[in-house]
């Protein structure tokens, strides 16, 4: 089954006299002292979250093992699965399911965890009832298992391969690291995300503040560390400087690869420089390794490495149509080999790395036809491992069993909660050819619906783009998957795009429990460039019938949330009349996410209309709510409020260290982003103006200038109103007439929008401006106009602005 005539060798250099004994043992742990007294600083005083990362080979589950083996206390380990199934928070369940021993009394929410702990029952509280809300539930469970490692603390809880992990669980260490668990350290593993990719793991944890995790990334072996492994394994006390060089040269320094061509040089033994010796590449050590096995054992192998990294006998022996002493002997001449080892549980590959390279030389056929087997072999188990069987189906070629698959592991983790998961399965379906169009659709609607807000975003868009092209698609479909684009593009930063999108979608939607929704969120004014207040009120009316023809609550509080958001950017007092009433309604309060989301979006209202102890009041409401809820996805929006709330109030010290660890924080998360650039251009821009040197401004200016250019290019008209009125004050002491030009565009988008409050700075630096060249006339249409479209408005910034206008310029 696999190839064994590719096994040729290579030759190093010319001969250099070293004759390597056998193996010493255990292949010595080396270059990494520096990173191994670190882990053990950090985990000796918990609670910390450690991920340690590099690439595959680099030693991360060696330098755990040194670590744990030296450690004492209590060990949580757990390790994910290639190809697991969709079951949020698997690596940590396994992790504490043998720990019921150890349990004492838990908090009532522990019973959370009862269904999916059997083994654990009798020290669990008694399972809760179900919530009806998907996040409730998932919350709930977080936090189940917060208070079950709170309950095993003091303990390091170690989870390995988190590039494989379920977003659940990322979501839950997200929750960990700011919300550390006394006496609890976490170290986590993962590959490092790849260039330009990322992975769940990654996601979660770069939203979360930079000081709560500790990185520590692995590099590869340098020359010092390849020489000393070369010395203890081939038992040589000074190995000659070109061995050093070519193995370092041959395995790129990867532990991993290094160690397996030591070990095949010290069992080989003869020269390893001279041409007829083994070539310094995994792939030909392991075809070394490959030689003393016969076919059937070389069958049994490759089938193994089909399966995975750690092949069960069973599956093989019936995939294979073999006796299962048969496949017992196969896997321990395969063992001998050195090509398995013994894991403690059974056989498995030394390492991903290893099962790749033996899949690899299993012919693409024969591969084709193992995953078909596998596949059929697995159809048999109960429960159906759906996952599992989607990826060998796929690999099989087999494309409508391997849809059927997807969309039952996608329906599955749907219905456990965990949306990114069923989008990385309903994704991968969208790469099939041959799939009919009405189907296509089916699973691009739960497709859209899971990833809103999974993590697959980007790679959903352009999947929906392509169906919507699509003249022959049915209208319901095209109301649906439109409003699920627009959403996608409103979160990747897209203002403009998605509101037009949304626009375009909502004369398909049918159900006027989906259309007012959509419509409320065009109803918001403070987002998108090129429409009238008037265009928003009318969508805000149009929402309340289709929220009263719907008779959905949920759709109902969604438009007065909306309307209270945009009678606060109006200045129209009879906002907060509504804002009192939704906060103290039951409607609300049994939505804790939508609560706190409300409450920071009037926060930021309440601050562009001049009411700082509204927003402090709103924002502390909303920080709780969040914290309460353990929602990281608004953990940003909280932070990026109260920034905002000290900037208005004149705070600035500290603010622009503050603001630059929100951007690097919200890299991942574009509708913040933006926001928070705007925001620390302007701090940037308000120390310059106070007494900054020459290079303070031009880097205001530069960060400034910037903001202004991604803004007009997504189409977002806060940032960008607001980073001109800061550009025009900035430049307003040395280049007058540009600031005139730059609050004078500030001005237009406002008047395009018809709400003057937010024009209120721009016609103050104005008025300034006009006043430093000789020409206060110049203002005086702005200040009129001002003056007009803020009568009778809850405003009292622009008020206060309105006033210093009238001091500068003339009636």
């Amino acid at each position: 089954m696999i190839d064994g005539n590719e096994d040729k060798t290579r030759g190093g250099g010319g001969p250099v006299p070293v004759r390597p004994e056998r193996l010493r043992g255990p292949v010595e742990f080396v270059g990494r002292a520096e990173e191994l007294a670190q882990l053990r600083r950090l985990v000796e005083a918990p609670p910390c979250l450690i991920l340690l990362e590099g690439e595959p080979g680099i030693g991360k589950s060696r330098l755990i093992a040194e670590l744990l083996a030296e450690l004492p206390g209590h060990h949580l380990v757990g390790e994910c699965d290639d190809v697991p199934e969709p079951f949020p928070l698997g690596v940590l369940l396994d992790a504490i399911r043998g720990s019921g021993d150890r349990l004492g009394a838990l908090s009532p929410v522990a019973g959370a965890l009862a269904p999916l702990l059997p083994e654990l029952a009798d020290a669990l509280p008694d399972a809760p009832l179900p919530l009806t809300d998907p996040a409730a539930e998932r919350h709930r469970l977080l936090r189940a298992v917060a208070a079950v490692l709170a309950a095993l603390s003091p303990a390091t809880l170690l989870l390995e391969d988190l590039h494989w992990a379920d977003p659940v669980t990322c979501e839950l260490l997200g929750y960990l690291s700011t919300h550390p668990v006394d006496g609890l350290a976490v170290v986590l593993t993962a590959r490092t995300a790849a260039p330009g990719g990322t992975t769940p793991i990654h996601d979660a944890l770069a939203r979360t503040p930079p000081w709560s995790v500790t990185r520590v990334a692995l590099s590869p072996l340098d020359a010092d560390d390849v020489r000393r492994l070369a010395a203890r394994t081939l038992r040589l006390d000074d190995p000659p400087q070109q061995l050093t060089a070519t193995l370092l040269d041959r395995t790129a320094g990867i532990p991993f690869v290094v160690e397996e061509v030591l070990r095949t040089l010290a069992e080989r033994g003869g020269d390893p420089l001279a041409d007829d010796s083994v070539p310094f590449v995994l792939r030909d050590v392991l075809l070394w390794r490959l030689r003393p096995l016969d076919e059937a054992a070389r069958e049994v192998l490759g089938a193994g490495a089909v399966l995975g990294l750690a092949p069960d006998q069973r599956i093989l022996a019936s995939v294979l149509s073999l006796d299962r002493v048969a496949v017992g002997a196969a896997l321990t001449a395969a063992h001998q080999a050195g090509l398995l080892h013994d894991a403690g549980d059974g056989l498995r590959f030394r390492h991903d790395l290893a099962r790749q390279v033996v899949y690899d030389l299993v012919p693409r056929e024969n591969r084709e036809w193992l995953h078909l087997r596998v596949a059929r072999v697995l159809e048999r188990e109960l429960p159906r491992p759906v996952a599992q069987l989607a990826h060998h189906y796929r690999r099989a070629g087999s494309g409508a069993d391997f849809v059927r698959n997807a969309e039952a592991a996608a329906d599955l983790a749907t219905e456990r909660g965990d949306d990114a998961t069923a989008a990385s399965f309903l994704l991968q379906t969208m790469d099939v050819a041959e799939l009919p169009r009405p189907v296509r659709v089916r699973l691009a609607a739960k497709l859209g619906r899971s990833a809103i807000d999974g993590l697959s975003q980007a790679e959903a868009i352009p999947v929906l783009e392509r169906l919507l092209a699509d003249r022959r698609l049915p209208p319901g479909a095209r109301g649906e998957l439109g409003l699920v684009l627009g959403r996608m593009l409103r979160q990747q930063g897209e203002a403009l795009r998605g509101y037009t999108e949304i626009e375009r979608a909502v004369p398909y939607l049918r159900a006027p429990r989906r259309k007012a929704p959509a419509l409320a969120v065009l109803a918001a004014p403070d987002t998108v460039v090129g429409r009238h207040v008037d265009d928003h009120l009318a969508r805000c009316a149009e929402a309340e019938s289709a929220a009263a023809a719907s008779g959905d609550p949920g759709a109902h509080l969604a438009v007065r949330i909306a309307r209270a958001s945009l009678l606060l950017e109006l200045g129209d007092p009879a906002a907060w009349a509504i804002i009192t009433e939704l906060r103290a309604s039951a409607e609300l309060a049994d939505r804790p996410r939508e609560h706190a989301r409300a409450c920071l979006n009037w926060a930021q209202g309440a601050l562009h209309a001049g009411h700082p102890e509204q927003a402090e009041a709103l924002l502390t409401a909303g920080r709780a709510l969040v914290d309460e809820t353990g929602y990281e996805r608004l953990a940003s929006l909280v932070e990026a409020t109260a920034l905002s709330l000290d900037r208005a109030a004149g705070r600035l010290d500290g603010l622009a260290q503050r603001l630059t660890r929100l951007v690097a924080s919200t890299e991942r998360m574009p509708v913040t982003l933006l926001d928070a650039r705007a925001e620390l251009a302007t701090v940037l821009a308000r120390t310059a103006t106070g007494g900054g040197g020459g290079d303070q401004v031009e880097l205001a200016e530069r960060a400034l200038r910037e903001v202004v250019a991604d803004a007009r290019r997504v189409g977002a008209i806060w940032p960008l109103v607001q980073a001109l009125t800061a550009l025009a004050r900035l430049t307003l002491a040395g280049r007058p007439d540009e600031a005139i030009r730059h609050a004078t565009d500030a001005l237009s988008l406002v008047r395009g929008k018809g709400i003057l409050t937010w024009a209120a700075e721009a016609v103050l630096v104005l008025s300034e401006a006009a006043v430093a060249v000789g020409e206060p006339a110049r203002a005086t249409a702005a200040v009129n106009e001002l003056e007009a479209g803020i009568a009778g408005r809850d405003a009292p910034l622009a008020l206060a602005a309105l006033r210093r206008c009238r001091e500068l310029v003339p009636t």
